[in-house]
């Protein structure tokens, strides 16, 4: 493999390493920050690329939240999200995945479902104890 493809490799397995070190569902940006502290030369295009490659490959989650931009998810696991809507940060929740609520929908609605995605929607624990504190 020439030099191209290993930079390519290099770049994604960086992008995978940042994403699965944290637990902030950053968006491309944040990531491309991160990048460039190892890789100076990285483009905000070629994070792009990437973060596309590991979707599609499994290696990762989208989130997407209507027009807005994207966050990212190094557990591409399904499981369950908690957003903010005073400070904006994604959580995850530790509830286990309900597939009946799948197998229930399929014998329903005759379906076929392959998975499902629920987030929930509020003000997180930290906002609410920093207004309590004012």
């Amino acid at each position: 493999m020439g030099r191209a493809g290993q930079r390519v490799t290099r770049q994604k397995k960086l992008i995978l390493e940042i994403l699965r070190s944290t637990n902030t569902h950053p968006t491309a940006d944040w990531v491309y920050e991160q990048a460039r502290k190892q890789l100076p030369d990285i483009s905000l295009g070629t994070v792009y690329r990437n973060l596309s490659v590991l979707k599609g490959a499994g290696e990762i989650m989208e989130l997407s939240y209507g027009s807005t931009f994207s966050r990212y998810d190094g557990n591409p696991h399904n499981h369950y999200h908690f957003v903010c809507e005073k400070c904006g940060r994604v959580l995850d929740v530790a509830l286990p995945v309900r597939t009946e609520l799948e197998e229930e929908l399929a014998l329903k609605e005759a379906h076929l479902v392959r998975s499902h995605r629920l987030e929930f929607y509020g003000v997180c624990r930290d906002c609410l104890e920093a207004d309590r504190a004012k």
